[in-house]
């Protein structure tokens, strides 16, 4: 039986969603066949748009870069965690998670499916269910260290700022009544995976992930490949995203 290839990847195009407040997506053409005998495109995008990976030093200056991981991190046989069926900004526990990690160890990559791609292109779509810290812990415990999902981020993401500048003084005089959050609180999934001790990388807005569940159900082998662009001393780079069944 031949090999299934599976594409992953959102495609790049102008305007695409993009995390709140990371740069826009912009596609124009520079050079046209017409004027200069050639078609080239003009591209302006963050490090974090669309289908990407996040680097350890996206969440800290001292940890790894993403040309200084190895390549073995992006790529590898895959266990996928059937999540469908959690609601809008539901934390995912390690309970939940335990029947895909009895399957995983070091070199595994761990996709999460939460079926959050429907809502791509939606205010929906920054609802998305994120891992609780215990969850990262026991992924990193298994020994994975290459985790992706089909959702904004493996954390929760707030809802972008009310365009009113008045309502968002408000809240932000708000916000400064209450108890500053611990930093290991912020991004916390984040920091755990991406950490001394986790040393891995996350993959963020993966495609619709059903068909993999469905060759897992059938007992077919999952191999996925993440590789980033080859930007120097980068956070993190968009890739194209691919899984390969059979």
């Amino acid at each position: 039986m031949a090999a299934t290839l599976i594409d992953l990847t959102h495609p790049v195009t102008t305007g695409m969603p993009v995390y709140p407040g990371d740069p826009e997506v912009e596609l124009r053409p520079a050079l046209t066949a017409e004027s200069a005998g050639v078609n080239v495109l003009s591209l302006h995008l963050g490090s974090q748009s669309g289908t990407h990976v996040d680097a350890p030093y996206h969440l800290d200056v001292t940890w790894p870069t993403l040309d200084g991981l190895p390549l073995e991190l992006f790529t590898g046989p895959a266990v996928v965690a059937d999540l469908r069926g959690l609601t809008t900004r539901t934390e995912v526990t390690a309970e939940q998670l335990a029947p895909a990690l009895r399957l995983c160890g070091p070199g595994t990559v761990l996709l999460l499916a939460t079926g959050w791609p429907r809502h791509w292109g939606t205010d929906r779509y920054l609802a998305h269910p994120y891992l609780s810290a215990a969850a990262a812990e026991a992924i990193v415990a298994t020994g994975v260290r290459t985790v992706g999902v089909d959702a904004l981020s493996v954390d929760p993401t707030a809802d972008p700022a009310p365009a009113d500048p008045e309502v968002a003084a408000l809240l932000a005089e708000l916000a400064d009544e209450h108890d500053p959050v611990p930093e290991e609180a912020v991004l916390a999934a984040h920091r755990i995976l991406l950490g001394p001790e986790g040393g891995g990388v996350i993959a963020e807005n993966l495609t619709d992930l059903t068909p993999l569940l469905q060759a897992q159900s059938a007992g077919l082998p999952i191999e996925v490949s993440l590789f980033p662009l080859r930007l120097t001393a980068a956070d993190g780079a968009p890739v194209r995203a691919v899984a390969r069944i059979g």
